[in-house]
């Protein structure tokens, strides 16, 4: 007998959204590139390092860019949250090129005000 995989969901923050609209505008390639981190989380293979210090369990992935030519430590950063085990908030994307890293604070901030009716 196969077992079913539960389904999982993807919610996406506003600022993801906002932030992967103005990345497309230099990037081309960049829904092509985040894809695959979509399918894996999808079917619950979740990738990336976890991030302490915001309470939850947040991980920060790595994706290749593909309109240059450097590797994923020149890429992008998606920071995504798991919410149990039927469903994923990606929180927000952005390239290494324009910011190094995140403060937990702005992560949690962005967990919050989603959750807010």
């Amino acid at each position: 007998m196969v077992e079913e995989k539960p389904t999982i969901s993807i919610l996406f923050s506003d600022e993801f959204k906002v932030r992967l609209r103005t990345l497309a505008k230099r990037s081309r390639s960049i829904r092509t590139d985040l894809q695959p981190l979509l399918d894996n989380i999808g079917a619950g293979d979740f990738m990336g390092d976890r991030i302490s210090g915001t309470g939850y369990t947040v991980l920060k992935a790595c994706l290749k860019n593909s309109d240059i030519q450097k590797g994923k430590s020149a890429g992008y950063r998606v920071i995504y949250q798991l919410r149990g085990n039927t469903c994923i908030f990606l929180i927000l994307i952005y390239s290494k090129s324009d910011q190094s890293d995140i403060a937990t604070d702005r992560i949690w901030d962005i967990i919050h005000n989603f959750d807010r009716p």
